[in-house]
């Protein structure tokens, strides 16, 4: 059951990465905003991410592969994550950056940034949840059953 679970929030995730994606191109195409160097870094780290998902979504990886894809979202987010925090002190300063879009007051550094810290959030409890399963299993032909009291 557990890789089943894995395998629903790997593609859960995905469709989040891909809706944001989306978003960004929509931004840029239909509505005009052209992307500056530091949210195309954003937008290749989110494509990156989403890409990963999708793969072990599609893949369906054992405990270690699930543990690996798990870290390589991380990563990913935790790259999007310093990218978007730089970007989000560059526009706290008036003469670095214009602010030419919002959406209930945050700019898109700064929903950048809550989206990476969500998947970076949500990444770093799925590995720690796989290292409480791994270190949960019995080490030697024990039986994973706990014995009841009464037994």
């Amino acid at each position: 059951m557990p890789l089943a679970c894995s395998r629903s929030l790997f593609f859960m995730t995905f469709i989040a990465g891909a809706l944001a994606l989306g978003v960004s191109y929509y931004l840029e195409y239909a509505v005009g905003l052209k992307p500056c160097d530091m949210c195309l870094l954003q937008r290749m780290c989110l494509a990156l991410l989403t890409g990963a998902y999708l793969t072990a979504s599609l893949h369906g990886p054992g405990a270690f592969g699930t543990f690996v894809y798990w870290l390589l979202g991380l990563f990913c987010s935790l790259a999007g994550t310093v990218t978007a925090w730089r970007q989000v002190l560059l526009q706290c300063d008036p003469d670095c950056a214009e602010i030419s879009w919002t959406l209930f007051d945050l700019s898109i550094p700064e929903w950048s940034l809550l989206f990476f810290v969500a998947m970076m959030i949500q990444g770093g409890l799925q590995i720690l949840r796989a290292v409480w399963i791994a270190t949960q299993r019995p080490l030697s032909g024990e039986s994973s059953h706990r014995a009841l009291a009464g037994d």
